[in-house]
């Protein structure tokens, strides 16, 4: 008989992670969202909700900056330049869980400017490149993905795109491995 799925308790719950990860139009346009996919979940990585959608400037809007504070931080042209970018194509927009999912999946995917990620992370291995070459073009970054940087970030983040009933809580073989 199978066995019940136990939820983990106390500190241990705490590790268990759920993050936002959006794979940019650059990676859906590219067609390497399988690639990008298989990495998260070749490390036990589970999706827990996964769609495609094309949002319009509101949710870029609230992402970005009610979230994000990327006004706040970096500027109106550089919020401008990203969601112009992001507006070129549709999205996938997922939520992955595993034990501390949110660092993992930053060094998967690796530092938010391609041309310094190292080789073996996402965009290391997808992208090239740079700050100052997307400046002079007045364009966003095609970075291939969108990771949570907080757990209180991925909370929001994933309340703003997701329904409570569009994430599911289910076993997989994964974690008897990696939990």
């Amino acid at each position: 008989m199978a066995e019940k799925s136990k939820k983990p308790a106390g500190k241990e719950k705490d590790l268990i992670q759920r993050s936002l990860v959006v794979l940019k139009p650059d990676a859906v346009q590219r067609g390497i969202v399988g690639e990008i996919i298989h990495r998260f979940e070749r490390v036990g990585l589970k999706i827990v909700g996964m769609k495609m959608v094309m949002p319009g400037e509101d949710l870029y809007y609230k992402h970005y900056e009610d979230v994000g504070q990327m006004i706040t931080r970096h500027g109106e042209d550089i919020f401008r330049y990203n969601v112009q970018y992001m507006m070129t194509g549709p999205v996938i927009a997922m939520c992955l869980e595993g034990i501390e999912a949110i660092p993992l999946v930053r060094k998967i995917v690796g530092p938010t400017e391609p041309k310094s990620a190292d080789m073996g992370t996402i965009r290391g291995d997808f992208a090239h490149m740079s700050y100052g070459y997307s400046d002079a073009k007045k364009m966003g970054v095609p970075n291939l993905v969108h990771a949570s940087a907080t757990p209180e970030e991925a909370k929001k983040e994933l309340a703003l795109w997701f329904e409570e009933d569009e994430l599911y809580d289910y076993s997989d073989l994964n974690e008897k491995y990696t939990r």
